[in-house]
């Protein structure tokens, strides 16, 4: 495991409080996947209802809180493919 997904893996999960209703998949662009669901957080690059991409450093700014999801979506630094409304779920969980 690449140390940006054993980072993001750690930081998802303080931030999760619990399981997810739902699944997610969080690709970071050339270091691997993340899955989120009712499981909890991991390494992993399985079928969820919604995928979400983005570069290291985008992904680092939402987990520190430094970048909404939101607006990195409307600025096209995240892309989400799948269920909106799952992906609006976790965002707030996120923010």
């Amino acid at each position: 495991m690449s140390d940006v997904i054993e980072q993001a893996v750690s930081a998802l999960s303080a931030k999760m409080n619990g399981g997810f209703d739902g699944s997610v998949k969080f690709v970071i662009e050339g270091e691997g996947a993340i899955m989120v669901d009712s499981d909890g957080v991991r390494q992993g690059d399985e079928d969820a209802e919604c995928t979400m991409t983005a570069d290291a450093e985008t992904f680092q700014a939402i987990l520190e809180g430094d970048l909404n999801p939101t607006a990195a979506f409307m600025s096209g630094k995240l892309t989400v493919d799948g269920d909106m409304g799952t992906a609006m779920k976790l965002g707030t969980v996120l923010s």
